[in-house]
């Protein structure tokens, strides 16, 4: 490695827009190419911490080529547009540790671990627990020579701070590393030990996972901050919202109208923080999996009643229509009625906000195979094909440019709906609007002779 420095920035979806060439030599000799993913995979999962949080963050971590091993500080800046700019410098180098098999020095799987995975220093997957990961719906034999990212989602701490990142850095031991199986959406929690050449360098970590409990454990002092945040916050931001909605409510000609804009900005700045608190309480409990939730016959027509009333007053200040529930007259689904209201009106939220002025929100309910189904269309710009996996991942947004939001409000819908035993789905095409489906066990079994409609899904 004779140049200490490279530079480059990756579009929203970590493909390689641009880089100098010391980037690409490094990129390309890990798999990778410009106007293709990003190859590198500890750059990979700084690059998600800085887009995920929205600040600059800077790690170090170990690259290597065919002669050496770099470690390099490497500063990941992200843009509003979600793309990221890199810049690292090379701090030592060394000879590399990827030596002949057999000259590694083998190390046991963390204990107690529910299965196990082995990865080499550029954290390509060496081998996994192939039983356990086809549960997952993983081709245990596709996986082998990917990125380790490829398996899992690797995710932060609430301070930014990445237990595998830091062992990387530091050629150690790790354990409490949060992450999600990707194929499944599982949440779990990586440990890692590493392994050692022959020359005693760096040759991978052999790793285990830790599902239910164990897993939960991982962020036990988020869950306890999210908690008291939750205690300290709700009521001063409810007497907050209501003062200001007193204010704004004040009649004609007894304020002055720019105070009354003044206090409806405070009172939906309010509702926007509430609505963030109330989010991360939702996350945290999910992520522990003690995520309560009722089972009792729901009526989805009650259900997008009070959800239509709650936003027809934002509609209406958007011009956009939200025409009446189509479909089945008697949709009875099973599940818990103030769970799903949150999810319809999550749904209903987005598609409001992402229609265009004068466009039309439908609503349609449908039985099939056993479920009900609930779905929300819109005719706004729609989603691209390789999004719509993202935006029901933790902090993505669909499109930044539209104000408000946290990232949160689809990840915590699809997981209530699969607390319920139902699913929450996508389908759209860009330019064509987007029509979400919330699917719940249906209440009841059918009448002798009646079939489930087979016909696709209503646009």
């Amino acid at each position: 490695m004779t140049r200490g420095s490279f530079h480059a920035l990756l579009d929203a979806d970590d493909r390689v827009l641009s880089g100098d060439a010391r980037f690409v030599e490094l990129n390309d000799r890990a798999g990778g190419r410009t106007g293709a993913a990003l190859a590198l995979a500890a750059v990979g999962a700084l690059v998600r911490i800085a887009r995920g949080l929205r600040v600059p963050v800077a790690r170090m971590i170990t690259i290597g080529d065919e002669d050496n091993d770099g470690d390099w500080h490497v500063r990941a800046v992200p843009g509003e547009d979600g793309t990221v700019a890199l810049a690292a410098s090379l701090l030592r180098e060394r000879p590399s540790a990827a030596l002949a098999p057999g000259a590694i020095v083998a190390a046991e799987p963390p204990a107690d671990a529910a299965w196990s995975w082995e990865v080499d220093a550029g954290l390509r997957v060496l081998r996994v627990d192939g039983a356990a990961v086809a549960r997952h719906g993983i081709d245990p034999v596709a996986v082998l020579g990917q990125p380790m990212t490829k398996l899992f989602v690797l995710e932060a701490r609430g301070d930014g701070a990445m237990p595998l990142l830091e062992a990387i850095s530091n050629v150690r031991d790790f354990a409490g590393q949060a992450a999600m199986v990707r194929a499944s959406g599982a949440h779990v929690a990586l440990a890692g030990r590493v392994r050692y050449d022959a020359a005693g360098g760096f040759a991978g970590f052999v790793g285990g996972v830790y599902t239910g409990v164990a897993a939960g454990m991982r962020d036990g002092l988020a869950g306890a901050f999210n908690a008291r945040l939750h205690r300290v916050l709700r009521k001063p931001l409810d007497t907050i919202i209501a003062q200001a909605e007193s204010i704004g409510a004040a009649e004609d000609g007894a304020l002055d109208s720019h105070y009354r804009d003044y206090a409806a900005d405070i009172a939906s700045a309010g509702r926007h923080l509430l609505g963030l608190v109330d989010d991360l309480v939702d996350m945290e409990a999910i992520e522990r999996g003690d995520l309560e939730v009722g089972s009792e016959a729901i009526d989805l027509a009650a259900v997008v009643r009070e959800g239509t009333g709650l936003l027809a007053a934002r509609a209406a200040e958007r011009g956009v229509t939200i025409a009446p529930l189509a479909g089945e007259v008697a949709a009875i689904a099973r599940g818990d009625y103030r769970r799903t209201l949150q999810i319809f009106v999550n749904l209903l939220s987005n598609a409001v906000d992402y229609s265009p002025e004068g466009g039309v929100v439908r609503l349609r309910a449908k039985r099939r195979d056993g479920q009900m189904r609930l779905i929300v269309c819109d005719e706004g710009r729609g989603i691209a094909v390789h999004e719509q996996a993202r935006i029901f991942e933790k902090f993505v947004r669909g499109d930044d440019s539209v104000p408000g939001g946290s990232g949160l409000g689809l990840y915590i819908a699809r997981r209530l709906a699969q607390a319920m035993g139902g699913s929450l789905t996508v389908e759209s095409e860009i330019g064509q609007g987007a029509c979400f489906t919330l699917a719940l066990p249906a209440a009841s079994a059918q009448a002798p002779g009646e079939q489930d409609q087979q016909q696709p899904e209503d646009r």
